[in-house]
């Protein structure tokens, strides 16, 4: 994770939260058209927790569970629980973290993959049937959960006993379902009654069908490898593709009425606060003309031209910012759209996790270059893939 001054560094990794940015460069006015946008639910606000890769991933999720449903009321778009996830996976990698004998890394970071297979190990459940809010806030404040949780495995794993006893792990999941509530084995929706798993299959959501795309040189294209990053604790394999190949199936995906769940590094000075994700070039020179000029423009009621210069990622950028630690997967959140400014210039539309902030209300709008640059993965439903790649990659 880079280690900018300008942000505080709540990185979405094991040994920090989901990054936000302290301040922000100062940017143009934009003026924003949708081309093209799949449908999303609600912006939700993971608060203090850092949990955006299982809201990011769930936000997934429930667009795929609209498309697949072909759910046109917005009012009747499904609200799945963040929380339910949580609870699993922190279980499962206690589980790994004490047979491994502490040499994992074990904290709130994670990534898509490890939602993708609590849904499949476990199903899915309603936010209704499990918010997550059962330590006495409306909102994520997990400062407390992630200090206590991290105790307990370090206690076991010292293993005073010289064997480990038949209780530790009831004892864990005591302390997760205090803090979360129970996972719930039934519950009812619409007057019906379901399993977590019956309730995924309900929702049409096979855990087949979706795969993570890459894209670095120090494993060949076209195979698959476990992302070297902490929080890939479960080393789940991405599809490692050209960059180009990688961004233009991102196209193909969204254009064709799929979403995305993007894993980026963003702690680069052109993600900021107000809904913006720009590559930006810090070291180019300003441009000339009068400040009137630049914010403005030289005609009298014409949209001010977009100024900012961005930097050119290319596969050799990524792959050395990758080995300097300064791409890594400090976020995630839910590419589901594509949008232009006022000189036609292409922007990805982002669905974030930090409540309705911004001047877009939860939205921001990232650049080409940003998402090329700075992507670490996604994951997409394996038929958003082309036909040409998924032979490739031997995908059926």
């Amino acid at each position: 994770m880079k280690k900018l001054l300008i942000f505080i560094a709540l990185a979405c990794t094991s040994a920090s939260l989901c990054a936000q940015p302290r301040t922000a460069a100062k940017l143009p006015e934009y003026q924003f058209t949708t081309v093209k946008a799949n449908p999303i639910t609600s912006i939700k606000n993971q608060n203090r927790s850092g949990t955006c890769w299982a809201y990011s991933a769930i936000s997934f999720f429930e667009s795929e569970a609209i498309r697949l449903g072909k759910i046109g009321d917005p009012e009747k778009y499904p609200d799945f629980s963040e929380f339910f996830v949580v609870s699993h996976s922190y279980y499962d990698r206690a589980v790994k973290y004490v047979r491994l004998d502490g040499n994992l890394t074990f904290g709130a970071g994670s990534e898509a993959d490890d939602v993708l297979d609590v849904i499949r190990d476990y199903g899915i459940v309603p936010n209704e049937a499990m918010t997550g809010m059962n330590y006495g806030t409306s909102l994520p404040v997990q400062g407390e959960l992630d200090a206590v949780l991290k105790a307990y495995v370090e206690a076991v794993v010292k293993n005073p006993n010289r064997t480990l006893s038949t209780a530790w792990r009831r004892g864990f999941q005591a302390v997760l379902d205090e803090y979360l509530g129970k996972c719930p084995e039934t519950f009812t929706v619409d007057g019906k009654e379901y399993t977590p798993e019956s309730y995924r299959d309900a929702m049409k959501i096979n855990p087949a069908d979706y795969v993570t795309l890459t894209s670095f040189t120090h494993h060949p294209f076209y195979t698959k490898f476990a992302i070297e990053v902490c929080d890939n604790w479960r080393w789940d394999e991405a599809y490692n593709v050209p960059i180009d190949e990688f961004m233009s199936v991102l196209d193909n995906a969204v254009n064709n009425g799929y979403t995305v769940a993007w894993g980026a590094d963003v702690s680069h000075p052109g993600f900021t606060r107000d809904g913006l994700a720009i590559f930006l070039d810090t070291e180019a020179k300003a441009t000339t003309g009068s400040d009137q000029e630049h914010w403005v423009g030289k005609e009298e009621g014409k949209p001010a031209p977009v100024v900012v210069s961005e930097k050119t990622p290319t596969q050799e950028s990524r792959q050395i910012e990758f080995d300097n630690k300064t791409i890594t997967d400090d976020h995630g959140m839910q590419i589901f759209g594509i949008a232009k400014d006022q000189d036609g210039k292409k922007y990805y539309m982002v669905k974030n996790s930090w409540g309705e902030t911004g001047k877009y209300k939860g939205i921001w709008y990232a650049t080409e270059a940003f998402v090329k640059g700075q992507s670490l993965d996604y994951m997409i439903h394996k038929d958003a893939l082309p036909k040409d790649l998924k032979t490739k990659l031997g995908i059926k």
